[in-house]
């Protein structure tokens, strides 16, 4: 079964509540499993208008869907959250990507695998090293970890709750 990884964000509303939704209905897509799920973090937005701070986590899946029905599901899960599109880069009550798919390169007008900009956002990384640091991203053959080393953004990224997994705070 294909592994991906998933990135979750929220900056409107109830961030931590609607980043923990995501994550229930994640694991309740047809033939995919939640294997891991990162911490909490807080993140100071990186681009765009004036907005919120972020909270973000990241998940592992092992999932049959293909990368393209797996878009589709997290638009509609984003969708169900009230995500609109209306300012680039702007507010979101969810945002959910996929960063990595097993170790496939997609480079189509609607889809890019690995996340195009995965090695220079810290606040994907970091959720992302907690639980897969050996990860590889294909496109340079290095891994989360090698990544976040050497990551350029200096945004502030900090854990909320403490240790607690993601996971564990939607239980």
């Amino acid at each position: 079964m294909p592994t991906a990884a998933v990135g979750i964000g929220s900056n409107v509303g109830d961030r931590v509540g609607l980043v923990c939704a995501a994550l229930r209905e994640l694991e309740a897509l047809p033939d995919t499993v939640v294997l891991k799920c990162s911490s909490l973090f807080e993140s100071e937005p990186v681009e765009g208008p004036d907005q919120p701070w972020f909270v973000n986590a990241a998940a592992i899946i092992h999932t049959t869907l293909a990368p393209w029905q797996l878009l589709r599901a997290l638009g509609r899960i984003e969708a169900a959250h009230g995500r609109t599109r209306e300012i680039p880069k702007g507010p979101r009550t969810l945002d959910l990507d996929i960063l990595l798919y097993d170790e496939r390169v997609v480079a189509e007008a609607d889809l890019s695998i690995p996340h195009p900009r995965l090695a220079a956002r810290r606040f994907v990384l970091l959720p992302l090293a907690e639980i897969a640091p050996t990860m590889v991203e294909p496109s340079s053959g290095r891994t989360i970890r090698e990544l976040l080393c050497d990551c350029p953004d200096r945004a502030v990224v900090k854990r909320l709750n403490g240790n607690a997994k993601a996971k564990e705070i939607v239980s």
